[in-house]
């Protein structure tokens, strides 16, 4: 058994073994930075390693949230474990020494690691408080990016907000590292929007206080994983009942995911046609996802909990008495609504991206299913290129674009289980780094070939014996 602290020691001989140079400190650094990430959960610091693997080294990471809050690890997530198997690999990019494995069995025991089923929410947020300091990630907190516009030089100007200032960072390239809502943004129904005062309901990705649900009758709309995790955080808060709605006649049973990730589909949907691409995805979403067994069971466990199956609200309204709901089989009277209601993909919700988005392909741009396949959600999705970049509708906007790129859940469709996603960061990361490393290298192609060829740093210095030794023997070989 170890500790954490000679466990750090382990990882940093590790890094140095394999070359990795840390990020250039915050202090004293001069703009413009290769690279500036806007987002610093997971995703954002994975990809800040992966390009430091590629010794890019002059990083920034923008959050908007308070040190240690990055992520929704500790704010709306409200799941007791991870929905992953906990031997997946991700942002550790095949340093042993980084997985949450090696930091769960220093900081407790290899025996704990055994013992331990999926991964606590709270111990993934506190692995990722760990990595962003074992690794000396440059992160800036409280800056709420709200503009990326590229300047006469060819620079990105990325615009940030925070503690009443407003800041500007120089960038060669930007990372939209976003998360789930970086392609759009959470999805509230319009029924219920113009109906309802914003007190009465909150969506799974809004905070939830205790004080919101406890003694009330609460309606959750919608059976995906956070459905199930908000129904149970409901009823150990104290709520009176909780009924859950869906749509669906049953639960969903079958979770693609596992198929992707036992097959090879997830580091090789890349390479798919787009063809193929569509089918996968139009699959995935008429599959919908199936709540995790120990969700399911927590809530339903609980004798003030039910499930509507078959059910979808076709109207809502303040009546005296609470909120009523009108559905295909009943009318019923709540206090309070959760909306597990998922999002809306659309870049042009995105505030930081404003200055492009309607320049930005999108899957219709480029695709045209067969007429009984299509389906709006997948044709709203970006299409991307094979390194997360942003394409253009029309290739005269190219340059507008060069150089961003939009590692969050937009990336669905066109780069599969990846940029916002346990199961494929350990993929993407690298593929992310590897084109944006290739970019910047390309892009100071001049400046390196005249250093090149002007090269003449003397790495022999044995010239001039060499020379009188070659001599000595052609004479010698003259006079026999």
């Amino acid at each position: 058994m170890t500790n954490l602290t000679d466990h750090e020691a382990r990882v940093a001989i590790d890094l140095e073994t394999l070359g990795v140079r840390p990020a250039r400190p915050l202090e004293g650094r001069t703009e413009p930075y290769d690279v500036v990430i806007v987002g610093g959960g997971q995703s954002g610091m994975g990809a800040a390693f992966g390009l430091l693997r590629e010794r890019v080294q002059n990083v920034l990471i923008l959050d908007e949230n308070d040190e240690g809050l990055e992520g929704p690890w500790l704010t709306y997530a409200r799941m007791y474990t991870l929905r992953t198997p906990k031997e997946l690999t991700s942002i550790d990019l095949g340093v042993p020494s980084l997985t949450f494995r090696a930091y769960w069995s220093a900081k407790h025991s290899p025996e704990a690691w055994d013992e331990l089923g999926k991964i606590p929410r709270e111990a993934w947020a506190e692995y990722l408080i760990w990595y962003r300091k074992v690794l000396g990630l440059p992160v800036l907190n409280n800056r709420r990016v709200i503009a990326c516009e590229q300047q006469a030089d060819g620079l990105y100007q990325v615009t940030a907000e925070g503690a009443g200032t407003v800041e500007t960072f120089a960038a060669r390239k930007v990372v939209f590292a976003t998360g789930i809502q970086g392609g759009g943004e959470w999805h509230v129904p319009t029924m219920i929007e113009e109906a309802l005062p914003r007190s009465v309901y909150a969506h799974t990705s809004h905070p939830l206080s205790d004080e919101q649900v406890k003694g009330k009758r609460i309606a959750v709309l919608g059976v995906g994983a956070s459905g199930f995790d908000n129904a149970q955080h409901a009823l150990k808060a104290g709520a009176a009942t909780v009924e859950v709605f869906a749509r669906r006649p049953q639960l969903p049973e079958i979770n693609p995911i596992r198929f992707m990730e036992r097959t090879g589909l997830v580091p090789r949907y890349a390479s798919l046609t787009d063809e193929t691409k569509y089918e996968v995805m139009r699959s995935f979403f008429e599959a919908g996802q199936p709540p995790t067994n120990d969700t399911f069971d927590r809530a339903s466990e609980w004798d003030n909990f039910s499930l509507h199956l078959g059910e979808p609200w076709n109207s809502v309204r303040e009546v005296s008495d609470g909120i009523e709901i009108i559905t295909p089989k009943g009318r019923y009277i709540y206090d309070f609504l959760i909306l597990s209601t998922g999002l809306v993909t659309d870049l042009g919700l995105r505030p930081e991206l404003e200055a492009v988005a309607p320049k930005i392909a999108r899957w219709s741009d480029r695709f045209e299913p067969k007429a009984d396949q299509r389906k709006a959600v997948l044709d709203d999705h970006p299409y991307l290129g094979p390194h997360f970049e942003l394409l253009p509708k029309d290739p005269a906007d190219a340059d507008k674009m060069a150089g961003l790129y939009l590692f969050n859940y937009g990336a669905l469709m066109s780069l599969g289980l990846s940029a916002a996603a346990l199961t494929g960061l350990g993929y993407a990361i690298p593929r992310l780094a590897r084109g944006l490393a290739d970019q910047l290298f390309t892009d100071e192609e001049q400046s390196w070939l005249a250093d090149y060829t002007a090269f003449d740093e003397k790495e022999f210095l044995g010239g001039e014996r060499a020379m009188a030794y070659a001599a000595q023997h052609t004479n010698e070989r003259q006079a026999s």
